[in-house]
């Protein structure tokens, strides 16, 4: 599913052009992803799920209701709250060092967003949970692309730099490849070792020094 909105991406980006029905597209496929994932949970409702019966005995019983609701609202106060700061704070740092929105999007931006999925990854491996740090990524890469793309095709349709689909969204889909390999692993083991997992930080510290050398 990653590999084909990330296909679907490059498509629509390789006009240098990010219009309204585009936009609209998109977060249509992200309905339909949803729906198709609520008729499954639905079909398999009577089945027992191990990974849902493991996540429910690992929720404590004794957090009262009132709680969790109040750490839920204010993890939602903090998380757009934060992020306000963390864009303009990177807007200022673009605009001292002379980096363009590209550039500082595709570097600070990016790795600042990602640090959240990368605690619940580390988290999720330390409790030999590896389903959960690989769900955790691809399903964070479709939300990204098919929920929160759109908007900014939907709130303000632009031309796009001719770079994104020439060489980021083809970066990211050859990334994509390379975890789907790694994942099936033809040697029967469906699993990511360290040399693979090294390959991969190596790769995006490659990325983002081509990305720096670029500027100016």
């Amino acid at each position: 599913m990653v590999l084909l909105v990330s296909i679907a991406t490059w498509y629509i980006f390789s006009d240098n052009y990010f219009s309204f029905f585009e936009g609209a597209a998109l977060l249509f496929g992200f309905v339909v992803f949803i729906g198709g994932l609520i008729f499954v949970s639905l079909r398999a409702k009577n089945q027992d799920d191990p990974f849902v019966s493991e996540a429910c005995d690992e929720v404590p019983d004794n957090v009262p209701t009132k709680k969790a609701v109040f750490w839920l609202v204010v993890g939602m106060i903090l998380l757009p709250v934060s992020s306000h700061f963390l864009v303009g704070s990177a807007v200022d740092i673009a605009k001292y060092f002379g980096l363009s929105d590209l550039v500082i999007g595709l570097t600070i931006i990016a790795i600042g967003t990602s640090l959240p999925e990368l605690a619940a990854s580390i988290a999720g491996v330390l409790k030999n949970e590896d389903d959960l740090a690989l769900g955790n990524i691809v399903g964070s890469n479709i939300f990204n692309i098919l929920a929160v793309l759109p908007l900014a095709g939907l709130i303000n349709p632009s031309v796009i730099d001719a770079s994104v689909a020439n060489r980021d969204v083809i970066i990211m889909i050859g990334a994509t490849l390379a975890l789907i390999a790694m994942s099936l692993n033809f040697r029967g083991q469906r699993r990511i070792n360290r040399l693979e997992g090294g390959l991969l930080i190596v790769a995006f510290m490659i990325y983002q020094g081509y990305i720096f050398s670029q500027v100016g």
